[in-house]
């Protein structure tokens, strides 16, 4: 399952503090179609659902869809604050390619 760093589970505790239902909700983390390399990471606040697997730390949740959790299996999620950006940040050992920007990417072809 997705590893997560210290500083993403503070800022999703910073990012829940102010939302009603906060006890309920958690990151929804999960891949789409799209981008430049053919796959992209989406992140939102979302109530769990039955299929989710979950990973909690410190009282948050980060929720990871059936048909994601494949291509995020050894992943790790992190947050940055820094020269070149502020957001959730993922490193993926399945990407076999990603785009310039780093938001999306081509999953690895199984051997």
């Amino acid at each position: 399952m997705i590893q997560v760093t210290p500083s993403a589970v503070q800022q999703l505790k910073t990012l829940l503090e102010g939302q009603p239902n906060a006890s309920h909700k958690g990151l929804r983390v999960q891949i789409a179609k799209g981008g430049c390399s053919g796959l992209q990471y989406e992140m939102a606040l979302d109530d769990r659902r039955d299929d989710d697997s979950v990973v909690e730390q410190e009282g948050v949740q980060f929720l990871v869809d059936p048909e994601s959790a494949s291509l995020l299996q050894g992943a790790t999620l992190d947050f940055r604050d820094g020269l070149t950006g502020v957001g959730f940040h993922i490193v993926n050992p399945n990407a076999a390619r990603t785009c310039g920007c780093g938001s999306s990417f081509e999953a690895a072809r199984p051997a």
